[in-house]
C-alpha cells in the first residue's frame, strides 16, 4: 500500500494562511503566487481528503479540522527546522541564518553597539531582526517564526531557556527646572501622577516602570499613548509632562539636542533585567550563549 505525505512546502503553505488570514499575504510571505499557495493547498486537502479551509470572497476560514491540522504542521514545520540546526550546531559557532525578535525599548540603544562586532566576529552569521513587542516576540519564538528574543524581564513568556545579561536602570526625564533644586535622584512618590506619560498597552517597560514605583495610582492616572519611546521624549520636551526611561536609552543619546534632564528613579527595585531567551533543548543553545556573552560584554 502506497502511503502519500503532505510535503513541507504544503504544511508551510497552510501555517502561512493560518497566520495571515488572507491568501495574497500568506503567499507573499512564502516568496510564491498566490495561484501556487491556492494549488498547494487543494492538493493538500485532495492527500488527506478533508476540507482544511472554508473559501469565500471576503472570509478565510479554517474549519475545526483544519485549525488542528495547522497546530500540528507548525510543529512539523519547526521540527524539521531544528534538523539543519543540528547542522549549523555541530559547524562554525554562530555561523549560517539566525532569527532574532527584539523589544522596541531594546533595540534601537543596543543594536548599534552589538552588530559591529557580530559583523566583525562572525562575517558568517547571517542575523535577521525584528523588532516586537514582547507578547509579539514571545508567541513567535513559541511557534518558530524566530530562534531567539533580546527581551526585558520580568515578562511571562512560556517554557523558555533564559539567560540574563545585565540590569539596565530606570530614570525619570522631566523638563529642565521641573524639579528644583535638582536632586540626585527622584523618589517615585515625588512623581505627579497627572503628568505621567508612558507608552502604551503591550509595551513591557510600562509595566516595569509601573512596578518599580509600586503607586497603585499611578497606574489608573498616567496617560498611555506613546509606541515610541523618542516620541515621548519630544512631548516631555514641550512641557506636556514626565516620563521614566531606561538607562541604555539615555545613554544612547535619546535626549540629545533636547531641554529634557533624566535622573535615576530613587525605588525599591528601580531596574529591568535584559536577558536573551529561545527555546528550551534547542540544539543551537551553544550559539545563543556565545551571543549572550557579546551582549553582556557590549555593555
Amino acid at each position: 500500500m502506497t502511503t502519500y505525505l503532505p510535503t513541507l512546502k504544503q504544511l508551510q503553505y497552510l501555517v502561512a494562511l493560518r497566520d495571515h488570514g488572507h491568501f495574497g499575504r500568506a503567499a507573499e510571505s512564502c516568496f510564491v503566487t498566490q495561484s501556487t499557495l491556492s494549488a498547494g493547498l487543494r492538493e493538500l486537502e485532495g492527500l488527506i481528503g478533508v476540507t482544511l479551509v472554508e473559501r469565500t470572497r471576503r472570509v478565510v476560514r479554517f474549519t475545526p479540522l483544519g485549525e488542528h491540522i495547522a497546530a500540528k504542521a507548525r510543529r512539523v514545520l519547526r521540527e524539521a527546522e531544528e534538523l539543519g540546526d543540528l547542522a549549523r550546531a555541530a559547524g562554525k559557532p554562530l555561523s549560517g541564518e539566525m532569527r532574532m525578535s527584539v523589544i522596541p525599548t531594546i533595540a534601537p540603544f543596543m543594536l548599534p553597539r552589538i552588530l559591529p562586532r557580530l559583523r566583525t566576529g562572525y562575517p558568517d552569521l547571517k542575523l535577521y531582526l525584528r523588532e516586537e513587542t514582547s507578547s509579539v516576540a514571545c508567541e513567535g519564538l513559541q511557534n518558530g517564526r524566530t530562534d531567539c528574543v533580546l527581551l526585558a524581564l520580568p515578562f511571562a513568556c512560556g517554557e523558555v531557556a533564559v539567560r540574563p545579561l545585565f540590569e539596565d536602570r530606570l530614570f525619570v526625564a522631566f523638563p529642565e527646572n521641573e524639579y528644583a533644586p535638582c536632586p540626585a535622584a527622584i523618589a517615585a512618590a515625588e512623581i505627579d501622577e497627572s503628568r505621567l506619560l508612558m507608552l502604551e498597552d503591550g509595551h513591557c517597560l510600562k509595566d516595569h516602570a509601573l512596578s518599580a514605583c509600586n503607586r497603585p495610582e499611578l497606574r489608573a492616572e498616567a496617560t498611555m499613548l506613546g509606541t515610541s519611546l523618542h516620541t515621548i521624549v519630544q512631548m516631555v520636551d514641550n512641557g506636556l509632562g514626565v516620563t521614566i526611561l531606561p538607562q541604555m536609552a539615555v545613554e544612547a543619546g535619546i535626549l540629545d539636542h533636547t531641554r529634557v534632564t533624566a535622573l535615576p528613579l530613587e525605588a525599591s527595585h528601580p531596574t529591568r533585567q535584559i536577558a536573551l531567551i529561545w527555546r528550551r533543548a534547542s540544539p543551537r543553545e551553544r550559539d545563543f550563549q556565545l551571543l549572550a556573552d557579546l551582549f553582556a560584554s557590549a555593555w
